[in-house]
C-alpha cells in the first residue's frame, strides 16, 4: 500500500512539474479550445467542460491532453475535419465527434493523426463522420473503448471507422465499429495488435488488411457485415478467438484469405455465414481448434492453395463442409470431427477406424455449375454422394482425412 501512495505522489509531482491545466467552457477564462490550444505548453492538460463547440478544424500541433468532462460535443458541421493531431504524445480523451466534411481526395475524419508516434483515443463517440479515427504513418498509438457510427449506404460515400494506413505497432483495443465502409482497415500495418473490438452491419468488411504483416488479431467480433473479414497479400498473421458470424451473399465470407503465407488461424467462431473460410493462393497456413458451424460452405480451398493444415476443428451442421475447384490436393487434413462422418470406432481411441473423405462430389459439381444447387436436396443427389463416399472415382483420393474424430472438440 505504501508503495501504491509513493507512485502516486510521483505521478502527480511529475504532472505538475511539466504541466499545467487549463479549464475550457462556459463561465471559464477560456471558451473555445482553439484557443486554449494556442496557449497552451507543451505537456499541458485542457480539460474541456460539457456544451457544443463549433470552431471548425482543431488543430493539436504540440504534445497535451485534451480531455472532455461529461462528454462535450465537438462539432463539424459536415466542414472541417473535426480534430487534426500533429504532435507526439498527444492524448484524447472524452469526446463526442460528430459530422465531419466529406471528401475523397484528402479522407478528413473525425480524428486525423498526421505522422505522429504515441497518440492515444480513448473514451470518444464518433457519429456520422466520413473516416471515424485516421492514423498515417504513426507509430506506438493506442485507439481504445470509442464507439464509432456512421450511416452510409453505399461504400463510394463512406469511410473506414478506424483506418490506419503505413503505421507500426499500434493498438486497437474494445471499440464498436457500425455503419462504416469497412470497420477496421490496416494498409501497411505492421506489429499491431487488434483486440476485443465488435465490427457490425459496416457495408463492406468488419475487418480488411492488405500488405500488413506480423500482426495479430485477438478476441474481435465481426457480425452482419457485407462479407466478413478480409486478409490479402500478408504474412505472419495470427487470429485468436474471433467470432465471424450472420455474414451472408452471393461474395460473402466470414474469412477470406488471399495470397496469405505462414500463419495461425486458431480457436475461431464460424457460424452462419455464406462460406466460413475462403482460401486462395495461401500457403503454410495453420488452422486449429475453430468451430465451422452451419455455414453454407464450412471452407473453400482453391486448387492455388499449397501446404496448408486443417487440424482439430469442429464441422458441424454446414451444408458443404468443404469444397475446392481443382483436382490437385496439396493440404493436410487431420484429426478434425466432421458431423457427417459414418465411420465407427472399435478400438475405442475417440478416433475413426475409417478414413474420410469430407469432399461432397455434389460441392465440387457446384463450384462447377453455381445454377446446379437448385437440385440440392434431390434424392438423386444424395445417392449420389453416397456413392461417392463409398467408391470414389470423381473426388480426389488424397482429400481425405486419415484421422477423423468421433466427437467434437470442446472449444
Amino acid at each position: 500500500m505504501n508503495r501504491f501512495f509513493y507512485i502516486v505522489f510521483l505521478f502527480f509531482l511529475v504532472h505538475n512539474v511539466l504541466g499545467k491545466t487549463i479549464v475550457v467552457g462556459k463561465g471559464q477564462p477560456y471558451t473555445k479550445i482553439k484557443t486554449a490550444v494556442h496557449v497552451a505548453s507543451p505537456g499541458d492538460s485542457i480539460i474541456v467542460l460539457k456544451g457544443v463547440y463549433k470552431e471548425g478544424n482543431i488543430v493539436i500541433d504540440k504534445p497535451l491532453s485534451l480531455v472532455g468532462k461529461n462528454l462535450p460535443i465537438l462539432d463539424g458541421q459536415k466542414k472541417y475535419e473535426v480534430l487534426s493531431v500533429k504532435s507526439n504524445n498527444v492524448t484524447i480523451d472524452g469526446f463526442v465527434i460528430q459530422r465531419s466534411s466529406v471528401a475523397t481526395l484528402d479522407d478528413p475524419g473525425g480524428i486525423k493523426v498526421y505522422n505522429s508516434n504515441y497518440v492515444v483515443i480513448q473514451n470518444c463517440i464518433l457519429e456520422d463522420n466520413f473516416f471515424g479515427i485516421y492514423i498515417q504513418y504513426g507509430k506506438h498509438c493506442i485507439i481504445r473503448n470509442n464507439k464509432i457510427k456512421a450511416y452510409g449506404i453505399e461504400e463510394q460515400q463512406i469511410g473506414n471507422g478506424i483506418h490506419c494506413w503505413k503505421s507500426d505497432s499500434l493498438l486497437i483495443i474494445g471499440n464498436k465499429v457500425d455503419g462504416h465502409r469497412d470497420g477496421i482497415y490496416f494498409e501497411f500495418v505492421t506489429g499491431s495488435t487488434i483486440w476485443r473490438n465488435i465490427a457490425n452491419n459496416n457495408i463492406r468488411y468488419g475487418l480488411h488488411f492488405m500488405f500488413s504483416n506480423d500482426d495479430a488479431y485477438i478476441c474481435n467480433v465481426f457480425k452482419n457485415n457485407g462479407a466478413g473479414v478480409a486478409v490479402m497479400f500478408t504474412k505472419n498473421v495470427k487470429m485468436y478467438n474471433n467470432y465471424f458470424s450472420e455474414n451472408w451473399g452471393d461474395a460473402a465470407y466470414g474469412l477470406l484469405l488471399k495470397e496469405i503465407s505462414d500463419s495461425y488461424i486458431v480457436g475461431n467462431h464460424f457460424e452462419n455465414n455464406t462460406t466460413g473460410i475462403f482460401m486462395e493462393g495461401t500457403s503454410r497456413i495453420i488452422a486449429e481448434k475453430n468451430s465451422i458451424k452451419q455455414n453454407g460452405w464450412g471452407m473453400k480451398i482453391q486448387a492455388s492453395c499449397m501446404d496448408n493444415t486443417i487440424k482439430k476443428n469442429n464441422f458441424i451442421a454446414n451444408t458443404f463442409d468443404i469444397s475446392t475447384n481443382g483436382t490437385l490436393v496439396l493440404n493436410t487434413f487431420d484429426n478434425n470431427y466432421w458431423d457427417k462422418y459414418e465411420g465407427y470406432d472399435l478400438n475405442k481411441d475417440k478416433i475413426g477406424d475409417l478414413p474420410y473423405h469430407p469432399l461432397s462430389l455434389f460441392s465440387v459439381i457446384v463450384e462447377k455449375n453455381p445454377p446446379a444447387m437448385l437440385l440440392f436436396r434431390s434424392f438423386m443427389v444424395t445417392l449420389l454422394d453416397k456413392s461417392e463416399k463409398i467408391i470414389p472415382s470423381l473426388t480426389p483420393d488424397n482429400f481425405i482425412d486419415n484421422s477423423p474424430l468421433m466427437r467434437p472438440l470442446l472449444l
